[in-house]
């Protein structure tokens, strides 16, 4: 079947015949068995170190998640190990992976697996689908790869790859995109060998049909790929909805009190949730000096009203996906020692500050080599 022919089909959104299936299967598995990617958790069967690594994978890309893995598997080699550990724990080996409820729902499933399943992963799609954390393209890449479940997995690589070669122009976010694309994968998937087929799709768009400069001329599909032949390859996939993004300004407050310095765990349901961070006041723009002192929490917490402002240090920058974070860092000298209530803070040693998990922009700060933190 030409590609003429495909592309009417789909523009009546029809699903391709056996035959065109068949090729697309067979072209794709044949690339995979040349070109397929190694990495640590591919081609295992442990269904625990399977669901790490995607957990950890989601919205994350493979060279930066790639440590992690190998990080978390030294630390928790088991569900159980993962389950018994403490959440602060969790969190400092997750630090600067960013979305962080990924690593609540890690720390929540793992004691749900652990302590309610006796430590029994559970093999039915249905059934993974229920973890915390776990969406449909996560357990259909558990279940393919861990049991061979015939699922097909639908991400952004499997989106890229479907829409270009098949010329869908439907946008992946809308309700309609995502059940057109849905039921095509599950057409073309290979349900004899569903795990490896669900990682050579995913392997093809990751580096052969990347998001910018694919690799078109050498390419096995090229001779069937709608997107080539119409010159779309750049305009697909199409999403119909621009991430709205804010900007918000903290000005964070390192209080140094004798050898201890001031922290707060962020409880409240936003970004960062359950890290640490210094006391903060987040205002609509960033803060002189002066401006600094007239707003209402300095006023409110008298420890501050003798406490020296020993260095101004930014702005940093963290862009989050629909938030902008532009911070600056005032240090200060309180010239007592605490007052009662700033024992609302967690009050730490210097020398501690690595044990805690802080934000990325945090980091930054504290990774400064012009700081006179001693942070050994």
């Amino acid at each position: 079947m030409s590609y003429q022919t495909r592309r009417l089909y789909f523009l009546a959104m029809s699903l391709p015949s056996s035959s065109t299936a068949r090729q697309f299967r067979q072209t794709l598995m044949d690339w995979y068995a040349q070109s397929h990617r190694p990495m640590p958790w591919k081609g295992i069967k442990n269904p625990y170190l399977i669901w790490l690594s995607e957990i950890i994978l989601q919205q994350t890309r493979v060279e930066q998640g790639w440590a992690y893995f190998e990080r978390f598997r030294e630390n928790f080699p088991t569900v159980k190990h993962l389950a018994e550990a403490e959440e602060d724990v969790v969190m400092k080996l997750w630090e600067g992976l960013g979305y962080y409820s990924r690593a609540r729902n890690l720390h929540a499933t793992a004691k749900y697996i652990a302590f309610d399943l006796k430590e029994e992963f559970p093999k039915t799609y249905e059934s993974l689908l229920r973890l915390k954390g776990v969406g449909p393209y996560t357990a259909a890449a558990i279940g393919s790869f861990a049991y061979d479940l015939p699922v097909a997995v639908v991400d952004g690589n499997v989106y890229r790859v479907l829409s270009r070669y098949f010329g869908i122009t439907t946008p992946i976010d809308s309700t309609l995109g995502k059940k057109e694309f849905a039921a095509l994968a599950q057409e073309l998937l290979d349900k004899n060998q569903a795990g490896r087929y669900n990682q050579a799709i995913i392997d093809f768009g990751a580096t052969q049909c990347k998001p910018k400069r694919p690799n078109c001329p050498q390419c096995p599909m090229q001779e069937g790929c709608v997107a080539y032949h119409d010159d779309q390859v750049n305009s697909l996939p199409i999403k119909s909805k621009k991430i709205k993004r804010k900007t918000r300004y903290f000005n964070y407050l390192v209080i140094n009190a004798a050898n201890q310095v001031l922290l707060q765990k962020r409880n409240q349901k936003d970004i960062w949730q359950n890290l640490y961070e210094f006391p903060l006041i987040e205002s609509e723009q960033l803060l002189q000096r002066s401006a600094l002192k007239e707003t209402k929490s300095w006023q409110e917490w008298s420890f501050l009203q003798s406490a020296g402002i020993t260095r101004q240090a930014g702005p940093f920058k963290q862009q989050l996906t629909h938030q902008t974070i532009i911070a600056n860092f005032w240090e200060i000298q309180l010239s007592s020692s605490l007052k009662p209530e700033a024992f609302a803070f967690l009050a730490v040693p210097r020398k501690s500050l690595r044990k805690y998990a802080f934000p990325r922009i945090i980091d930054l700060y504290l990774q400064d080599k012009s700081l006179y933190l001693e942070l050994l």
